[in-house]
């Protein structure tokens, strides 16, 4: 089946801009740092202690690339040491408010998906 461009624009030539935008926000760690700094502001550590899991170097790698694509702003005190604080900008604001709908989904359908992989892997296991 073929998908027109009129009728799902993200599956045609014309969605390429589109999923640029949707791959920068689809990766492991972004929508968690968003998430994050939702929040309120955060310093790189404190930052690492909300986003659990999250490596320093995936941190880095994520905040450098969300202050770049204008989600996130980054402000330098200058302090010895310097402390660096993170926050949204209004793009990334938009973004946690667009995505919000679908964090609660993640939520509510949880124990559905649980329920299904059993499911599943039991009707699975039966046919081995």
């Amino acid at each position: 089946m073929q998908v027109n461009d009129d009728t799902d624009p993200i599956c045609g030539e014309g969605g390429t801009r589109a999923r640029e935008v949707l791959d920068l926000v689809s990766d492991k760690w972004s929508l968690y740092v968003v998430a994050a700094l939702g929040q309120g502001p955060l310093r790189f550590s404190q930052a690492r202690r909300v986003v659990a899991g999250i490596s320093q170097r995936m941190l880095t790698v994520t905040l450098r690339r969300l202050v770049r694509d204008g989600l996130v702003s980054r402000t330098v005190t200058p302090t010895v040491p310097p402390q660096v604080t993170y926050s949204l900008t209004e793009a990334g604001h938009s973004l946690r408010r667009a995505v919000q709908p679908l964090i609660e989904w993640a939520f509510t359908t949880v124990d559905d998906i649980d329920a299904a992989r059993a499911a599943y892997d039991a009707h699975v296991d039966e046919q081995a």
